[in-house]
């Protein structure tokens, strides 16, 4: 069975985005694992938001790989060979892990997140930890009390710039 991965970044208290939806805050000073880990997956899953802000930062970057954009209101494939997936997620999900492949990358946003969460689809969590307080912005988690999940520290990284990147797999799994 494919795994889903949750590759992603956030800051010290906990968010993934300014309020706007903006990552101005995010380290590039170098890759912190990214080009390995992009290589490991062959297929991304992200929601339409967050699909319109990749677009909206240049060159498309994932021409080589599957990209399924979760919406309930757009269809279709898009011209970088994009498929909106907009009914019978668990569905699609299921047929996704079993089809053959390499792991899959759950890209975000927030409201994606939450959803695989809820349906207890992500099977490794990598975190990227910024040290900067944002104090606001869109939350990695949102409160909701039945995400409640217990998690086991498979390796954690530290680098001078004060990131450090912990990753988890859930111990329900």
């Amino acid at each position: 069975m494919r795994k889903i991965i949750l590759f992603i970044a956030a800051s010290l208290d906990g968010y993934i985005a300014r309020k706007s939806g903006e990552v101005d805050w995010l380290f590039t000073d170098q890759d912190y694992g990214y080009a390995e880990f992009f290589a490991e997956v062959d297929t991304l899953i992200m929601g339409n938001k967050t699909y319109q802000q990749v677009l909206s930062f240049g060159d498309y970057p994932y021409q080589d790989k599957e990209v399924f954009v979760f919406s309930q209101t757009q269809r279709g494939r898009t011209s970088n060979n994009a498929l909106f997936v907009n009914n019978d997620w668990e569905k699609f999900i299921g047929t996704l892990r079993q089809s053959s492949g390499g792991n899959i990358w759950l890209v975000g946003g927030a409201q994606i997140i939450y959803f695989f969460l809820k349906n207890s689809w992500i099977d490794e969590l990598i975190l990227s930890i910024h040290p900067i307080i944002l104090g606001s912005g869109i939350p990695l988690v949102v409160n909701d009390p039945s995400l409640e999940n217990s998690l086991f520290l498979q390796d954690f990284k530290k680098f001078d710039s004060g990131l450090l990147q912990v990753t988890y797999t859930f111990k329900s799994r």
